[in-house]
């Protein structure tokens, strides 16, 4: 076949358009806004899945390298990794939806994983959950609007005894109700400001 692969070019078409958004807002500015690539970020990305180049088995290696460095998969990369490491953006998008541990937007500095086994719903996880989501204004798989905390649930943190519970970052708190996790959450985003 003559000429570049349709997945290539579909690549450096989603890379062209990245540059195109780049220049319309702050051009001197690279990372990420909103889950937008900025320019520079395209180019990062394409240099960290080079060594993936046409390594179809090795797509969640890549992505957990592009994650590990810039902290997300932004989704205007997603067709620059598929077109480098030569797969259909479904297919990326596929793993990416199919795996929690990826994800497509900034996370917060904390992140709160609130227990959802067995025992913890039980025992008051749900209610934990709105507390959670009045305190922070973020719901499970969001982000705080200030940028502090992400919410995730998570299956069981094996402190079952200490029901219903949550982590943020390392730290384990049991034996939470409203007012307990309200006190936690607040002096964690004291400690920020």
């Amino acid at each position: 076949m003559d000429g570049p692969s349709p997945r290539r070019t579909d690549a450096r078409r989603a890379s062209s358009r990245i540059q195109r958004k780049g220049r319309a807002g702050d051009s001197a500015r690279s990372g990420t806004e909103g889950g937008t690539v900025i320019v520079g970020t395209e180019s990062r990305v394409a240099e960290l899945v080079k060594p993936y180049a046409a390594k179809p088995s090795e797509l969640i290696q890549a992505l957990h390298r592009v994650q590990s460095e810039i902290g997300h998969i932004p989704k205007d990369a997603q067709a620059v990794i598929a077109g480098t490491v030569g797969v259909p953006p479904s297919q990326v998008r596929g793993v990416i939806t199919f795996y929690h541990f990826f994800r497509t937007t900034p996370a917060g500095r904390h992140t709160v994983r609130l227990c959802l086994g067995t025992a913890c719903v039980v025992r008051g996880a749900e209610r934990i959950l709105k507390t959670i989501r009045e305190e922070l204004g973020a719901g499970l798989g969001e982000t705080s609007a200030d940028g502090l905390f992400t919410v995730e649930g998570v299956r069981c943190v094996g402190a079952c005894g200490l029901a219903p519970v949550m982590m943020v970052d390392d730290e384990v708190y049991g034996r939470l109700d409203a007012k307990r996790t309200k006190r936690i959450l607040r002096e964690i985003g004291a400690d920020e400001g």
